[in-house]
């Protein structure tokens, strides 16, 4: 019983007298537009605190976007999976109007992704578009990729060669940069990078390099200690604590390539171990 007077009273049904304090039944038009009326109240109260809280909200967004998403969306955008990195150069390469500058470290490149990728060059190229292209030196020895260098260079584009590279890299226009999103594991896919300052700085990296960089037609002679470019690059990563292993990939060499190597500048040096090859070397200011 009581807990039904309760119902009742709630819904506006039952009204306490004013007179005895008794509980009367109350006029349902009446009782249920007062109780109509309240949850109105409470509607309105709630949603002008969902209208204080979303802008509070906006706001805050807003800020946190100034400070760190906004920045981060212009630095970096990720792309994953290979189709999707294709992709994307693609739709770079087909846009850039002025210059396409690109290092490519990892030595000899396959016959298939050579050969995919001449459509795009011969159309970027045709446009006016200049090509700039950084090779490791150790290419000069793969028929293959100086098959298609001497094509590009053909085409109008420039080909040269370094002992090694710091990274993948291609700039559109120099607004643009792609790299890897982990040079050690390429299935994790690229960066694109768009911040000004990052593009400026990455873009005189590879002006840098180009400058040290040799024609890929051009013959490579030895210093005036008889090292070549290469020579002079491995015992530098070696020194530097890299394995052989280690200066072989970033000089695109094979493992047993870097050995030889190696084993042929001790034997110039006559030196009978790595130590002794490293103090005759630092002697004769090879490194």
């Amino acid at each position: 019983m009581r807990e039904s007077l309760e119902k009742l009273t709630d819904l506006r049904l039952l009204h306490r007298s004013a007179v005895n304090d008794e509980l009367q039944p109350a006029d349902p038009a009446l009782g249920l537009r007062e109780l109509l009326n309240e949850h109105k109240r409470e509607l309105e109260s709630r949603q002008e605190a969902v209208a204080r809280c979303e802008a509070d909200m906006a706001k805050l967004v807003s800020t946190y976007s100034e400070l760190y998403t906004g920045q981060s969306q212009r630095v970096a955008q990720q792309f994953l999976g290979l189709d999707s990195v294709q992709n994307r150069i693609k739709e770079l390469a087909t846009e850039a109007t002025s210059e396409c500058l690109t290092f490519n470290p990892g030595g000899a490149q396959s016959r298939a992704s050579l050969e995919a990728s001449k459509p795009l060059d011969r159309e970027t190229i045709a446009r006016g578009v200049r090509m700039r292209t950084v090779y490791l030196d150790s290419v000069r020895n793969d028929s293959v990729t100086t098959e298609y260098a001497e094509w590009l260079t053909d085409l109008g584009g420039e080909v040269r060669t370094v002992p090694s590279l710091p990274v993948r890299m291609l700039i559109f226009d120099r607004k643009t940069v792609i790299v890897p999103a982990d040079p050690e594991n390429t299935r994790k896919g690229a960066v694109q990078l768009t911040e000004p300052g990052v593009v400026v700085g990455l873009s005189g990296l590879f002006d840098q390099i180009w400058e040290s960089a040799v024609p890929l037609g051009t013959r490579q002679d030895r210093d005036e200690r008889g090292l070549t470019r290469q020579e002079k690059e491995l015992l530098r990563l070696l020194g530097s604590g890299l394995t052989d292993e280690a200066a072989g990939r970033q000089l695109g060499l094979s493992l047993r390539t870097v050995r030889r190597m190696m084993a042929e500048l001790m034997k110039r040096l006559g030196a009978g171990s790595r130590f002794e090859a490293g103090l005759r070397a630092a002697q004769r200011e090879w490194v």
